[in-house]
């Protein structure tokens, strides 16, 4: 595997993004890599630049976001 700038990350991972509401956790229940539709919006990515869904520790919400934005935890 070729090693580039985007993080990558593993289903089960612990992570954490900044949301409108501050900074929001959750582990990653799915990963993306080929575009697709969630909530009536088509989500770029690609095996180099992969989406994440991720289950928010605090309520049943799922959001998708790319490698980019997450940290670790």
């Amino acid at each position: 595997m070729t090693q580039n700038s985007a993080k990558t990350f593993q289903i089960g991972d612990h992570v954490r993004w900044n949301s409108e509401a501050g900074y929001v956790s959750g582990i990653i229940i799915r990963i993306h890599t080929e575009n697709f539709d969630y909530k009536g919006y088509t989500h770029h990515a690609t095996p180099e630049d992969p989406q994440y869904e991720i289950k928010s520790d605090k309520s049943d919400h799922i959001a998708a976001h790319k490698g980019k934005a997450l940290t670790k935890i």
